[in-house]
């Protein structure tokens, strides 16, 4: 790989899949990270097995591409080596980044904070989380600004699509098909993005200077509940099939408010639109739920 190339952690992934795509178009070179093989590899891509519990590994891989940018997208939420992956493996690639002079875009999350606070969260706000994975997100986040000082932290939302539907959206209809029998919560406000838009958005700040902390959001605060209901009607389902319930309810934890404030990227001129905004622009939502 020469010196003027993205490489993109995580490039299997859902968000990864859509910057390699967007990343295509605008006529960039792209490698991507991968870790379990998956059943097809995009050709015109460089393609690398990584292991980001493994440090010597993430340096020689990211020694060996010598990227200009890294979008680091790569995770675990649930298994084992959560906080390995999630959280150690970022300080890994900040380090790495910051020894080959890469310019750094870390993919942060909503759940760092406790959920808490009335209104939404701002850049300013210092994570509290509650959750294992939230405090894998906020040991990333403190790793990554010791290392690489001067990377962008992208804290963001609920992503989704439709081409191909991502997870927690088909969860959504699988209840609105009846297919499962779980209630999505009305007190558990977040603010989906549009995968599309957040690739948009990515790459674009990816070409800026821009470093420290930075919301990238969709613009509408909806509960999954409501959220649910918008799904279910713009795939042409019962949004009555999806049964509300409350946060109290589930067996762990859980942050109820993870809005995102997300004035700063708006005045910097990134485009992060709402969901109804998104499902009108595809033809999928004509009358409010």
């Amino acid at each position: 790989m020469n010196a003027d190339c993205y490489l993109i952690t995580g490039g299997t992934g859902y968000l990864g899949r859509a910057l390699i795509r967007q990343a295509g178009h605008r006529g960039l070179k792209v490698a991507a990270t991968f870790h379990t093989q998956p059943q097809s590899l995009t050709s015109d891509v460089g393609w690398y097995h990584l292991d980001l519990r493994e440090p010597a590994a993430v340096m020689s891989v990211i020694h060996e591409v010598q990227p200009t940018v890294i979008i680091h997208t790569a995770f675990r939420q649930y298994d084992p080596d959560l906080m390995a992956v999630t959280g150690e493996g970022a300080g890994y690639v900040a380090e790495a980044a910051a020894r080959v002079g890469a310019r750094l875009i870390h993919i942060s999350s909503d759940v760092i904070f406790d959920g808490e606070k009335v209104g939404a969260y701002t850049e300013e706000d210092p994570p509290n989380p509650i959750t294992d994975y939230g405090q894998a997100k906020a040991r990333a986040e403190a790793l990554v600004q010791r290392y690489h000082p001067a990377a962008a932290i992208v804290r963001t939302s609920l992503i989704y699509g439709f081409e191909p539907i991502d997870r927690h959206s088909a969860f959504a209809l699988a209840i609105a098909r009846g297919e499962r029998s779980e209630r999505l919560f009305r007190d558990e406000l977040r603010c989906p993005v549009f995968v599309e838009d957040l690739a948009t958005a990515l790459l674009d700040l990816a070409q800026s200077d821009y470093y420290g902390v930075i919301n990238f959001a969709g613009a509408e605060t909806l509960s999954r509940y409501e959220w649910g209901r918008l799904l279910a009607q713009a795939h042409g389902l019962d949004p009555d099939r999806i049964v509300g319930g409350f946060s109290a309810e589930s067996p762990t934890p859980r942050p109820r408010n993870c809005a995102l404030d997300i004035s700063r990227a708006r005045q910097l001129g990134y485009r992060l639109r709402g969901v109804h905004e998104v499902l009108r622009s595809l033809g999928r939502l004509s009358e409010p739920v």
